[in-house]
């Protein structure tokens, strides 16, 4: 299942760390994942403080 960052993004940049595959990157107003490299692994919901990425 395919991962969205929401609105309720705090731009910590934990996710985009933490992420193996690099898909996560600093966007213009919250962080974005490009669903071309994100391997669905789950690991950006998990170490989400603010529970801002959820499933589509």
């Amino acid at each position: 299942m395919a991962y969205k960052i929401t609105d309720d993004c705090l731009n910590c940049g934990t996710c985009a760390d933490e992420c193996p595959s690099g898909a996560i990157t600093e966007g213009e107003d919250i962080y974005e994942i490009d669903q071309g490299k994100c391997t669905e692994c789950g690991t950006c919901a998990e170490v989400c403080p603010n529970d801002a990425i959820v499933e589509e």
